[in-house]
């Protein structure tokens, strides 16, 4: 009788056991996810600054909009998945980058 009672028990706790692995794994690929977003945002940022830098050193003046960059320098930017704020004060001063990630539903 008493083996019969904890083979009865080793059906939930095995159940249990999965339904927490399955948690853990779910809150660690989020975890990945946003730390690879923040990577990717930071690379596209690097990316920009340095085609505008770049555009400074060739014609002497920083570029007004980020279309330019795309435009005459071939920066190509992952808009479907960041928001990119391009910020040019003045043509002498470098621009203010910033990268967002969106977020899809």
């Amino acid at each position: 009788m008493y083996s019969d009672a904890k083979k009865r028990r080793r059906w939930p706790l095995a159940a249990a056991a999965l339904l927490l692995a399955v948690v853990i794994l779910a809150a660690g690929r989020t975890g990945r996810s946003a730390a690879l977003d923040e990577e990717s945002a930071s690379a596209i940022r690097e990316a920009v600054r340095r085609s505008a830098l770049q555009c400074y050193v060739v014609e002497g003046v920083y570029p007004p909009s980020l279309a330019y960059l795309t435009e005459n320098y071939g920066l190509q930017v992952n808009t479907e998945d960041f928001y990119v704020t391009y910020d040019a004060f003045a043509s002498n001063l470098p621009p203010t980058v910033r990268v967002t990630a969106r977020q899809h539903s």
